[in-house]
């Protein structure tokens, strides 16, 4: 009784669907419906197993006396072709008195694919129906598959997370009127530039005129200027320079890098310029102008925040008391002025 027609290969098949018995020779007279798809429709009845999978330990043999001294042991082995993937097996030896179901002198190999099972299940098109029924693989697929979508779930609201934390914090340095940064952001970089020792201009802005637009045109004329005002200081600052709505018709600019006195200057007279473009609101002109009082960190010994913003706010008051419409950069002298406090 030998090949297909055997009825205990019936029994093989369904207990170890990825086996293959061996006759005398090696060459495999029968081999588990698993095995036949692993090889993909390849003939195997009458090839030599040994000229399909490679074993590769506990050592290489080539012969089927060499195979059948593996007897009981746990085998390491690939395919010699193809996709070349890792199995485990094990071999028992038949008897050459043929005391027992098989070919005489043959030998049954088992196989699995051990840790590989999770690609050889994608790479062969591997089910539910090629493992044994007792066989714990399938289980442990679905929990890798369980495991896999938890994980992409978990990364998934992470990254939403993510997301809402950073709109959270972009919302805490924002200015929700004009869309610029706020007094935290202008904190937060100046203390970032006061630990980097790195150098910066301060300029501080006040639109001139605004009290009126308020008073004669409305609060929604007002808030049409101020975020028409930061639309204008956005195209004339840099993307690493900061601008900041720190009070109602205050603004604070930062900028990293700056120690010219001159270029300080040009960039006040162009802001002023912009400022001076009416604005419309309703089909009529709202008016106004900017003063602008600035101050360069590299002009202090050991520059402080605090006190920068106390000498631009300064500077500040000097152009409104020069007549509005100016900019005035921070020199000691300005000192003597401070009664000036309390144009608008």
């Amino acid at each position: 009784m030998t090949g297909e027609s055997y009825p205990f290969y019936g029994f093989l098949n369904l207990l170890c669907p990825m086996h293959a018995v061996l006759d005398a020779t090696g060459h495999v007279v029968h081999a588990g419906p698993t095995l036949h798809k692993v090889f993909q429709g390849k003939p195997l009845i009458g090839c030599r197993l040994l000229e399909l999978i490679e074993l590769r330990r506990p050592h290489v043999v080539d012969t089927m006396k060499g195979l059948r001294g593996c007897h009981g042991l746990r085998l390491h082995l690939r395919l010699r072709e193809g996709l070349r993937t890792g199995m485990k097996g094990v071999l028992i030896a038949l008897p050459a008195d043929g005391a027992a179901p098989g070919p005489s002198g043959g030998a049954i190999m088992n196989l699995s694919f051990g840790i590989s099972v999770v690609d050889a299940v994608r790479d062969f098109g591997l089910n539910a129906g090629d493992f044994p029924a007792t066989d714990l693989t399938i289980e442990m697929l679905y929990l890798i598959e369980a495991k896999s979508a938890a994980m992409e779930a978990s990364r998934k609201l992470n990254l939403r997370l993510q997301g809402a934390r950073i709109a959270a914090e972009e919302q805490a340095y924002t200015d929700t009127l004009t869309g610029l940064k706020n007094r935290r952001a202008m904190d937060h970089v100046l203390d970032r530039l006061m630990q980097s020792e790195q150098d910066f201009a301060l300029m501080h802005l006040d639109l001139d005129f605004f009290k009126q637009v308020n008073d004669t045109m409305g609060h929604a004329a007002g808030d049409q200027v101020l975020q028409d005002v930061a639309r204008r200081i956005l195209t004339e600052t840099r993307a690493d320079d900061l601008a900041a709505r720190t009070g109602g018709d205050e603004f604070v600019l930062i900028f990293a890098g700056l120690t010219s006195r001159e270029r300080l200057g040009e960039i006040a007279t162009r802001l002023i310029a912009r400022l001076e473009e009416p604005v419309m609101y309703n089909g009529e002109e709202c008016r106004i102008s900017g003063s602008i009082g600035a101050t360069l960190s590299c002009a202090y010994d050991r520059p402080d925040p605090e006190c920068m913003m106390a000498d631009s706010d300064l500077a500040l008051y000097a152009a409104k008391a020069r007549g509005r419409a100016c900019h005035v950069i921070y020199d000691p002298d300005l000192r003597e002025d401070a009664p000036l406090r309390g144009v608008v």
